[in-house]
């Protein structure tokens, strides 16, 4: 956590001494997250006055995007050392970031074997996990002994807690801990040390599947291997966390009707915030049509019996509300991986009766108070309304996020805005039914 004056302060005030004291005194993560705020020009200013050795490690602490950014914006400035020593898994991400005339050059800076390694990680699609591993060089064969499985890892200056082992044809054959290869003994085969369980995903697999699965299963590494399970690297736990929090962003972003930006919210012109949220807000405008034509098919029974178009704002809140409800809960299950499309007939039946209870429980606790403002009737057919909203709404909210998996969108896309809008059509349409049948005899009167 940052203490004393502000950073950006001591920039502005062109206090160099006092800047170099800052940095001093913070570690290299703070004074990352701090660099993610500062303009760019203040950025480079603060980067300048900072050692090599802890300008290389204030710079691994950035996120991408800033990478990014920093890079372009000092241009020519021993940009390249910084680059070159980025993890090449780190490196893709930045390059991704960045106009592609940077991105060629920062690449062309690049040795002969580093550019390889790099361009090798970009020709796999985008998404993929391919992208985000880290090459393994050192591996060691499941016929050496536990002696010339050490020498080797000792040459090679390895400090992974888990190694891979594979035959002679690099084939992944299973893990060993560096621990369990220290503590076993001489002349024990690594055949012998492998972990009961091998998890493995193949490089054009989604980053997030592959992240998914270190979760669920515990994993500081998970083994990336080619179509002949030879193995080309290594999925590191930080790299998954970075992929999880990336989909938590996006689904956050879309949850509540906007697309994900690209690059930190301070960074971004008011023009990209507004075209973000702008296309959205067009396609709910249009899909709120559907709303006016109900309410327009119905405009006789509101005229006969004005008081219904009273409580026409808490129905349909009512019911996007319930719907947006269930929708966060199986966008979540399927994050997880706790539902999948084929589940889609009991996640009808379980959010049908979950509506209907939760109908049932607002309609009793709103009944006695519209029977004592209004009439009997009316508040029978208001809280009959709010019974069927909530278990069509829980059902719209449910089903929806399964379709869109099904169709390999994301399932947070129908999220909270897509289902409110949809139920407050199909609520109508439910509580005008409602209200013709109950109030036939005066709606009939009121029209004669």
């Amino acid at each position: 956590m940052t203490t004393g004056p502000d950073l950006q302060d001591l920039i502005s005030a062109n206090d160099l001494k006092g800047i170099k004291q800052w940095l001093t005194s913070q570690s290299s993560v703070d004074i990352a997250g701090e660099l993610g705020f500062l303009p760019h020009r203040s950025q480079v200013v603060a980067f300048r006055l900072l050692p090599k050795d802890r300008a290389l490690t204030v710079f691994e602490h950035l996120d991408p995007p800033h990478q990014a950014e920093l890079l372009e914006v000092m241009r020519h400035e021993n940009v390249e050392e910084l680059f070159e020593n980025l993890e090449v898994d780190d490196r893709v991400q930045v390059l991704e970031e960045m106009p592609a005339k940077v991105a060629a050059r920062l690449l062309d800076g690049l040795d002969d074997q580093e550019r390889k390694r790099t361009s090798a990680l970009l020709g796999y699609p985008k998404e993929s996990v391919g992208r985000l591993m880290t090459p393994t060089p050192t591996v060691l064969d499941r016929s050496v002994s536990r002696e010339e499985a050490l020498a080797k890892l000792q040459s090679h200056h390895v400090s992974m807690p888990t190694i891979a082992v594979t035959d002679n044809n690099r084939r992944l054959v299973g893990l060993v801990h560096l621990s369990t290869i220290v503590a076993a003994n001489d002349g024990t085969i690594m055949d012998e040390l492998l972990l009961e369980e091998k998890h493995q995903v193949n490089a054009v697999v989604d980053q997030e599947v592959a992240a998914r699965l270190m979760q669920e299963a515990d994993l500081l590494v998970l083994p990336i291997v080619d179509d002949e399970q030879r193995l080309l690297g290594f999925l590191t736990v930080d790299d998954a966390m970075e992929v999880l929090e990336e989909e938590a962003t996006e689904d956050a972003y879309r949850a509540g009707g906007a697309e994900p930006l690209n690059e930190p919210y301070l960074n971004a012109t008011v023009f990209t915030l507004a075209k973000k949220r702008g296309v959205w807000l067009i396609v709910l405008i249009f899909a709120a049509f559907l709303t006016i034509n109900v309410m327009e098919s119905f405009e006789s029974t509101l005229e006969a019996i004005v008081v219904l178009s009273v409580f026409v704002p808490m129905i349909i809140g009512t019911g996007g509300n319930a719907g947006s409800q269930a929708a966060s809960s199986v966008v979540r299950a399927l994050a997880v991986n706790e539902v999948r499309p084929r589940d889609v007939v009991r996640v009808i039946w379980r959010e049908l009766r979950v509506g209907l209870s939760l109908g049932a429980f607002l309609g009793l606790v709103v009944f006695p108070i519209l029977w004592l403002l209004y009439a009997a009737d009316v508040a029978a057919t208001i809280s009959l309304t709010i019974v069927f909203i909530c278990g069509w709404a829980c059902i719209v909210g449910g089903v929806l996020p399964l379709v869109a998996k099904k169709l390999k969108v994301d399932p947070a896309v129908f999220s909270t805005p897509v289902v409110s809008t949809l139920v407050d059509a199909t609520g109508l349409i439910i509580y005008f039914t409602i209200a013709n049948i109950i109030l036939a005899d005066q709606i009939a009167a009121a029209m004669s």
